[in-house]
């Protein structure tokens, strides 16, 4: 099949495709007579597989990692839970963070009027240093 189908039946869009070849994330895939690509079910389920780790928001990096593991029959399940589980605590560490901004922004909203003044403590408290800062890991 060509890249087009491929796209679609991976739900990759096309440039992506071709990028994850020319990074080598995608074996590259043989070609026509006329230089076109010509994918197989194997193609497709490399892009799905890439698609899916994407969609989860493991790095290019990772995926690679993760495809070289599912392609080894000798792999350890052990060894791919453990790279998940590295990402996932990394995860936690960003909810964490992130949860933790929340909570002093709506700190901030919280005190603020929104009426027609021009005193904001929106505004006071970013111009003055927090005594717990945000960590920024």
């Amino acid at each position: 099949m060509n890249i087009g189908e491929a796209s679609e039946l991976s739900g990759v869009s096309r440039k992506m495709i071709r990028y994850y070849e020319d990074i080598d994330l995608l074996a590259e895939v043989p070609r026509n007579s006329s230089g076109y690509r010509i994918y197989d079910a194997s193609s497709i389920e490399q892009l799905c597989f890439i698609k899916r780790a994407r969609d989860l928001g493991f790095s290019l990096e990772r995926i690679k990692t993760l495809l070289g593991l599912w392609q080894n029959t000798d792999r350890k399940s052990a060894d791919v839970k453990a790279l998940a589980q590295q990402y996932m605590d990394e995860l936690d560490r960003d909810i964490s963070h992130l949860q933790s901004m929340r909570a002093q922004l709506a700190g901030l909203v919280e005190q603020c009027h929104g009426d027609g003044e021009s005193s904001c403590p929106i505004l006071d408290g970013l111009a003055h240093k927090q005594s717990t800062p945000v960590s920024s890991s």
